[in-house]
């Protein structure tokens, strides 16, 4: 009997009563009542996944003559809805369920399976003319078409999303190491004051960084093309055609641009999650770059006064409640506190990776959550950063060449000419009066005036040799 509230459905555990307008089902709702942990949800990039390789096996297993025109026609495009989000309010499930994320495909079959019911004009419920395990799942299993969704999903949005953004910031760093390659200031090693070095080198640093990132997110596009479908339960292929998987890889390659490739060995990549761990490496690592950079480029700009101050960063907001004209570098700490989350969830990743037992991974659904909200938070940052910050940052030259003048590593250049002992003692001297080491060293008559000025030329210490090579 129907409640005013819902409807009827059953699953192999019995009778369910589900929300009259939910498209999921019985199996889907045990799971909304039984998981009812944090509020997140899978994320727009992995269920566009899940709508693609539900999308792709009905059109798979038409062309192998499995499934009829008629069904293959219907779940095509309620499927086709699932990966353009047009049903994402049908898929309530909590990341914190059951671990292999069963429910979750479970809550796609049926969503296709209701809608397919809809669009032919049947009850929702009826599974007519299409069954959620019968026809929709028809050679999968959860045990293969969760870590698929996650491969699937992860490098779509590396490369559509956060590759662009790093390229972004990869030629705004070039254009600044252009712009400013002429200007000279003082190194720093160990927080203290080291050789001249141009600041157009230091922002050359920042842009190899960036392209070293870029590189490590097409790396792991490529650890995540293999993927796991065609394993189904257990990694042997029980239950599917032989030629399923190539097939609807096939057509996801049509849709993604990506060529995804069937598992070399399905017992690898069921049981382990070594290619979701490797991925989020990457990402670790290319937050630890951009963190290094965020972090350099607000400390360059502190002052602006009573800082360093050797570039402007632009204002962007302002700083303080109770302080008038503060303004802070936001834009970095906005970019370090996702570097940071990022290093996070590749602990949890990595703890989740190394917990699949025998056959299967029973934490996919969190390396799932972490895995994508890195990639989408480190490309959001990214492109935020690029263009508030990097592209509007101004060299402060005065404050450089003050800087240099005042360093005591302006000594290191004499050390060659007059002895690493006596240029200690000039920086001694140094430290101890204030004056400038050309001021002492003219003074000393350390060297003739013309030799001196050519040891203290800041602009040879920043290239190979220096001034050992005059």
């Amino acid at each position: 009997m129907r409640e005013k509230s819902g409807r009827i459905e059953k699953d192999s555990m019995g009778e369910m009563t589900v929300p009259a307008d939910a498209l999921h089902g019985a199996s889907t709702h045990r799971a909304v009542l039984n998981f009812p942990v944090s509020g997140y949800r899978f994320s727009r990039p992995f269920i566009r996944a899940l709508g693609l390789i539900k999308w792709a096996a009905a059109q798979a297993n038409h062309d192998l003559g499995l499934l009829d025109s008629e069904r293959a026609a219907l779940i095509v495009q309620a499927a086709e809805e699932v990966s353009e989000g047009k049903l994402d309010e049908h898929f309530p499930l909590d990341i914190f369920q059951t671990g292999s994320g069963t429910s979750t495909n479970t809550n796609a079959n049926e969503v296709i399976a209701n809608r397919s019911a809809q669009l032919a004009g049947k009850p929702i419920g009826s599974h007519d003319p299409v069954h959620p395990n019968d026809h929709v799942n028809m050679g999968q299993s959860s045990n293969d078409v969760i870590p698929s969704a996650i491969h699937i999903s992860a490098a779509e949005l590396l490369k559509n999303d956060l590759v662009p953004a790093l390229e972004k910031l990869h030629a705004a760093l070039e254009t600044k190491a252009k712009e400013f390659w002429h200007i000279i200031k003082i190194g720093r090693t160990h927080l203290m004051d080291a050789t001249p070095i141009r600041l157009g080198q230091e922002f050359s640093g920042y842009a190899q960084q960036v392209a070293y990132g870029k590189a490590r997110a097409e790396k792991a596009i490529e650890a995540l093309r293999e993927v796991a479908l065609g394993g189904t339960a257990v990694g042997t292929g029980l239950n599917r055609h032989l030629d399923f998987p190539k097939k609807v890889l096939h057509h996801i390659e049509q849709r993604t641009g990506i060529a995804f490739y069937e598992a070399k060995n399905h017992f690898e990549a069921q049981g382990g999650k070594d290619a979701v761990v490797e991925a989020s490496g990457h990402l670790k690592t290319i937050a630890v770059t951009l963190f290094k950079i965020a972090n350099d480029i607000r400390w360059l700009g502190s002052g602006p006064r009573c800082g360093i101050g050797e570039i402007r960063l632009p204002a962007t907001q302002p700083g303080s409640s109770i302080m008038p004209g503060k303004v802070n570098p936001v834009m970095s700490e906005s970019l370090m506190m996702v570097c940071a989350q990022v290093i996070g969830n590749d602990v949890t990743i990595s703890w989740a990776g190394a917990n699949g037992n025998f056959e299967l991974n029973v934490m996919m659904p969190i390396m799932a959550h972490d895995l994508l909200e890195s990639i989408r938070l480190l490309a959001n940052a990214v492109d935020i950063f690029c263009e508030k910050c990097v592209s509007g940052i101004v060299a402060d030259e005065e404050r450089c060449r003050e800087l240099v003048e005042l360093s005591m590593a302006m000594v290191t250049s004499l050390s060659p000419k007059i002895g690493y002992d006596r240029a200690a003692e000039i920086a001694k001297e140094s430290a101890k009066t204030g004056r400038t080491v050309r001021q002492i060293a003219r003074e000393g008559k350390v060297l003739a005036d013309e030799e001196l000025e050519r040891a203290l030329d800041p602009i040879k210490m920043t290239e190979p040799g220096g001034s050992a090579t005059e």
